[in-house]
């Protein structure tokens, strides 16, 4: 019942030893990112190192988190449906390496390997 948010290379991958609770997608300017499954908007917001960032709550004790976008479509509240374009592919906070997604899976307060349940592959 998970759709994958975007599809790209991965630039990095998930390290819980260096705490990168994430992948990050190389993607386009601009390119559309997606919500993983049905849910709520539980947080939107800019912050200095991640940039324009959007988390998503989902059933199954699930969180979505997507940073570095250009432009967030969603409001905090606002329930979205899976596929349903949530933000844009961007480069924005201090930690960005480029265009790019760095995605983040939690379920029940511990972060997952999203390549566990996802192909970012095109």
């Amino acid at each position: 019942f998970l759709m994958a948010p975007a599809q790209g290379p991965l630039s990095q991958t998930f390290d819980r030893e260096s705490k990168h609770f994430a992948v990050d997608v190389v993607l386009e300017e601009g390119t559309p990112i997606k919500a993983i499954a049905n849910g709520t908007v539980i947080f939107v917001a800019y912050t200095a190192q991640t940039g324009y960032v959007i988390m998503v709550e989902h059933s199954q004790g699930i969180v979505s988190v997507y940073k570095h976008n250009s432009v967030l479509n969603k409001e905090q509240g606002d329930l979205v449906s899976a596929g349903e374009v949530i933000a844009q592919a961007g480069n924005t906070g201090e930690f960005s390496t480029g265009w790019h997604l760095h995605f983040e899976l939690w379920i029940d307060g511990y972060p997952l390997d999203p390549e566990l349940f996802f192909d970012f592959d095109r």
